[in-house]
């Protein structure tokens, strides 16, 4: 069709876009707007006036948030804070390997074979071999097909989640979910619906109402994933999760579940593998399990487990995993030799659990606190039993309980002190330092902050006697500063 025989609407038309292409070519892109010019003095007025806004909200200085303790030495058994020598109530040193001998031999040979660290990502030369004899170690222990290792424990779930889960998926998550999880939430930018803490029916009222939706929409429940985000053992309150019910629920509603490990793994279960192994689930059933290498094996970083298929996306997709240098030989060195002690000695979960009992009795009942925790969870939480209703008042004062632990002097007024030993009425003094931490949090970032606490950490290395010595300077803290 020829110029002359188109339609004089199509051309007017065609006219009216090329002017407008010609204006948006060579119109500017912005316009000066009138300002009146100021005089020097009027300039002079308004830099005076000017007060830049502070990057960050001011605190005190004697604020409890900013205030540290400087540790000596390793933080074993023994620590010393600001020169003190303590009892170890607060690392999460659970199977006391963090200073043992052959761990450290293993970490020495390795940093003279190796050097201090990789200066790369996995990808990019970052790859030792030890890399993946612990990958391969840490699977077999688990009895999954495959692990994945990462640098740093707190990106190892915050990588891990926006790996599978994406912008429109729905995640179903624990209000007691911790920060690193929080994290990994917010990167997916899926739509989250928090349950009520370990509540199964509020997750089954959740889990209702999405598949009515569903039904509503099939088309667009075809290509949304769906899945439970959960701790084995929650380390804000120190419960562990319904985990047979949670797997009921993932196959009645068709569901992935993902299970955060790192409080449990190495602590619960015959042979240290986790809440799986507690209830005697399936570890298949789980779709990813996720724990750090920071509190049972004494190392760093993390790791991730579970089918080949899951493992090897991580491996492009899992942010902490690609663009983090990798952990350091000696670190993951360090690891295997843990391990390695840990299905040598299988007893020594035994061992911690006892001694979580142990602590759980003994802490119960205390005058002014409450204790919080299950009785075989390895860190407790001691609670103000009544709050002053501020939350920073109730850190100050758990805070000064935290330092009396460290500085008091316990008198006798029998014949014989606390831990048994003989000495005259109203003369023999005995200093109890025990090292505690308060459970820290930050709290504009944290969805559902847990109320202000006392953090109590038992590792096998603690003995009765250091257990009682604990009571007592919890109990006599709790009679004096909080009557």
């Amino acid at each position: 069709m020829s110029v002359i025989e188109a339609p004089s609407y199509h051309l007017i038309l065609e006219g009216i876009l090329i002017l407008w292409i010609i204006r948006l070519l060579f119109s500017k892109t912005y316009r000066l707007h009138e300002t009146n010019k100021l005089t020097e003095k009027e300039k002079e007025d308004l830099i005076e006036e000017w007060q830049p806004e502070p990057l960050a909200p001011t605190i005190s200085t004697d604020s409890p948030y900013i205030t540290y303790d400087v540790v000596t030495g390793p933080p074993s058994h023994k620590i010393i804070i600001n020169g003190k020598e303590c009892i170890n109530f607060a690392s999460f040193n659970f199977l006391g390997l963090l200073d043992n001998e052959r761990v450290k031999q293993k970490a020495l040979s390795s940093l003279k074979k190796y050097g201090v660290g990789t200066c790369g990502p996995r990808g990019f030369y970052g790859t030792f071999d030890v890399h993946l004899e612990l990958e391969s170690r840490l699977a077999k222990f688990m009895k999954t097909e495959e692990a994945i290792i990462y640098s740093y424990g707190f990106a190892t779930i915050a990588s891990a989640i926006p790996a599978y889960a994406k912008r429109g998926d729905i995640i179903f998550v624990d209000e007691a979910a911790c920060f690193s999880i929080q994290k990994g939430l917010q990167a997916s930018r899926s739509f989250l619906k928090y349950f009520k803490h370990n509540d199964m029916d509020d997750l089954e009222r959740l889990l209702k109402e999405q598949e009515l939706e569903d039904q509503q929409n099939p088309r667009k429940a075809r290509v949304t994933r769906k899945f439970i985000v959960v701790e084995g053992l929650y380390i804000n309150t120190a419960d562990i999760c319904p985990l047979p019910e949670l797997v009921k629920l993932k196959y009645k509603y068709k569901v992935r579940i993902f299970l955060e490990e790192s409080m449990s793994f190495g602590v619960l279960g015959e042979h240290g593998r986790g809440v799986t192994e507690h209830f005697g689930v399936n570890i298949e059933d789980i779709d990813l399990i996720s724990a750090n290498m920071e509190n049972s094996l004494a190392s760093i970083g993390g790791f991730c487990c579970g089918r080949s298929f899951v493992i090897d996306h991580q491996r492009l997709s899992g942010q902490g995993y690609c663009f983090s240098a990798s952990l350091p030989p000696m670190l993951a060195a360090a690891a295997i030799e843990a391990l390695s002690i840990m299905q040598e000695n299988p007893e020594i979960f035994t061992v911690l659990r006892k001694k979580c009992t142990y602590v759980y009795k003994e802490l119960h009942g205390i005058p002014g606190l409450k204790l919080v925790g299950m009785q075989f969870a390895p860190a407790l939480h001691l609670q103000l039993e009544r709050s002053s209703g501020s939350r920073e008042s109730d850190m100050q004062m758990l805070r000064s309980i935290v330092d009396y632990f460290r500085e008091a002097w316990f008198y006798s007024t029998s014949g014989t002190s606390a831990v048994g030993s003989a000495c005259s009425p109203r003369v023999c003094c005995m200093e109890r330092q025990v090292a505690l931490t308060l459970a820290r949090y930050l709290e504009k970032e944290e969805r559902y902050p847990p109320p202000p606490s006392i953090r109590v950490v038992v590792t096998i290395e603690q003995t009765e006697e250091d257990i009682l010595k604990a009571k007592l300077c919890i109990q006599e803290a709790t009679l004096t500063l909080l009557k």
